[in-house]
């Protein structure tokens, strides 16, 4: 309770602590929403399976347009990202030196419950259990890298998108969302591969978003280079100048091509109004389904990848967002809220990665003492069992936080600064020239991007990977070798290697 003291007494009075709650919220969300659907029985082997609720009860589609929160997350993602590069640039750090510092508190969790399954996944082998049953249990409990690799593909872009929002704005937004709707006609008429961008498309028009909000809180609103066409003035700036319908047009296309976030009450009911009536219309008399969150039998999924629906969804979202916005910020000045707020974000990923194999670990001991209740979805005993059900997942992920959790916290602060640019690092004695400063960023900056890569590709190889696959340490060995290899060379970038000519 100290620390938490400490921090929140060290937190900068402009701090958009907003966003802290809602990061932590979105993923205490969908933990509960997660355990909420699950549904426990037993196998044709007599081993205990799950799966969604959601198919047996209909009438909670809707409910999913708001327990649908990984567009919160990808828009928070989008305000931090957008401040701690610039932050980075400020202190003269560029940008490889970024994505190290973001590597090390999104992978170093990740990498303890990769090493933790994969080492759990061989004893089992070793002891004898079937491949097939280690295989799934493992795909389940990693069912959580599925988001964090749509987020790891988004983060090393970062600094190329917020560079396109600066110079066009909103008018960037408007690209990405115009794709997603090329996509989902890709899934309507063909051919459906023109889908599979959208899930690089989407989820960077919701960061993007992030963008903007980061700007209207720091008053940038106007991008970079928007100039008269004739005169190679910006609008109004012209000495002497009268207002002319030339320079109305330009205005105008300045005014369309900001980079600054709406955030009036108005801005924000019209949000919410436009972004339901667009949903609204595409579930009901048009083709998409009504969940936002995956029903198995549905023909389309509007988050995997995301669908025009999504982001309507997402608008709304956005819309309530902005009117609680002011009130809540009133309310995270006080002490204890921000003080529970920091704490639940020093471990949120630990939470998010660990809550499946919290399922796994309850399910196996309440089977293996033989008092596991298997209600039918949507019943009155599986509401009832609801309760208890939440409250001792709730207990098993605690404990599975207090193990893992400071691997997490021990990562908050940002190690980004310890990575000076090479001109920086060296001696009188030995400074290295600019060309081969330069060689050294390029190679530097590759290779971080690399990592990220690899990262990516073998969460996305393990999520589709057969769940009964016989692999021996219950991911598949081609991506457990990727992810190896791509985190241990952002490892090594953050220790030192490469930032020396």
């Amino acid at each position: 309770m100290r620390r938490l003291a400490r921090l929140a007494a060290r937190t900068p009075a402009d701090r958009e602590r907003y966003l802290d709650l809602l990061r932590a919220l979105a993923i205490v969300l969908v933990v509960f929403g997660h355990w909420m659907i699950a549904t426990i029985y037993y196998g044709p082997h007599g081993r205990p399976d799950g799966h969604s609720a959601l198919p047996a009860m209909p009438w909670a589609y809707p409910l999913t347009w708001v327990v649908q929160v990984m567009p919160v997350f990808f828009l928070v993602g989008g305000y931090a990202n957008a401040a701690s590069l610039a932050s980075q640039r400020a202190r003269g750090g560029d940008a490889p030196g970024w994505l190290l510092g973001r590597s090390a508190r999104l992978l170093r969790p990740t990498t303890a419950l990769v090493l933790v399954l994969a080492g759990s996944a061989l004893i089992a082998r070793l002891v004898g259990a079937e491949p097939g049953q280690v295989r799934t249990v493992v795909w389940f409990a990693t069912v959580p890298l599925w988001f964090l690799a749509a987020y790891l593909a988004v983060v090393p872009l970062t600094p190329v998108m917020y560079a396109l929002h600066r110079r066009f704005g909103l008018a960037v937004l408007a690209v990405l969302a115009l794709l997603v709707a090329l996509g989902d006609l890709g899934r309507a008429f063909g051919p459906a591969g023109l889908a599979l961008p959208n899930y690089l498309f989407g989820w960077l028009a919701i960061h993007q978003v992030g963008f903007a909000w980061y700007d209207a809180r720091r008053g940038n609103c106007q991008p970079t280079g928007i100039t008269n066409p004739t005169t190679g003035t910006r609008p109004g700036t012209e000495a002497g100048s009268k207002p002319s319908e030339s320079s109305g047009r330009t205005e105008g296309f300045a005014r369309v091509r900001t980079r600054c976030l709406p955030m009036s009450r108005r801005a924000a009911l019209l949000m919410i109004a436009g972004g339901l009536a667009v949903a609204v219309l595409l579930t009901g008399p048009g083709p998409y389904p009504v969940s936002m969150i995956n029903v198995p039998g549905e023909r389309l999924d509007n988050a995997a990848p995301p669908s025009v629906v999504l982001l309507a969804v997402a608008t709304a979202q956005l819309g309530l967002i902005l009117l609680l916005r002011e009130r809540a910020e009133r309310w995270l000045h006080r002490s204890r809220p921000w003080q529970a707020v920091i704490g639940v974000n020093s471990v949120v990923l630990t939470v998010f990665l660990w809550h499946l194999s919290a399922v796994i670990l309850l399910v196996g001991a309440l089977d293996a003492l033989g008092v596991l209740p298997t209600p039918a979805a949507g019943t009155g005993a599986w509401f009832a069992w609801r309760l208890p059900w939440l409250l001792m997942l709730s207990a098993v992920l605690a404990v599975l936080v207090t193990i893992f959790g400071p691997i997490e916290a021990r990562t908050g602060r940002s190690t980004a600064t310890r990575h000076q640019p090479a001109d920086q690092q060296s001696t009188s004695q030995h400074r290295p020239n600019t060309a081969q400063r330069h060689r050294w960023a390029v190679a530097r900056g590759a290779t971080a991007v690399a990592g990220y890569a690899a990262v990516v590709y073998a969460m996305a190889a393990n999520s589709v990977a057969a769940k009964t696959a016989p692999d021996p340490f219950g991911l598949p060995v081609a991506a457990l070798v990727a992810y190896l290899v791509g985190a241990g060379a952002l490892r090594l970038l953050r220790s030192g290697w490469g930032s020396r000519g």
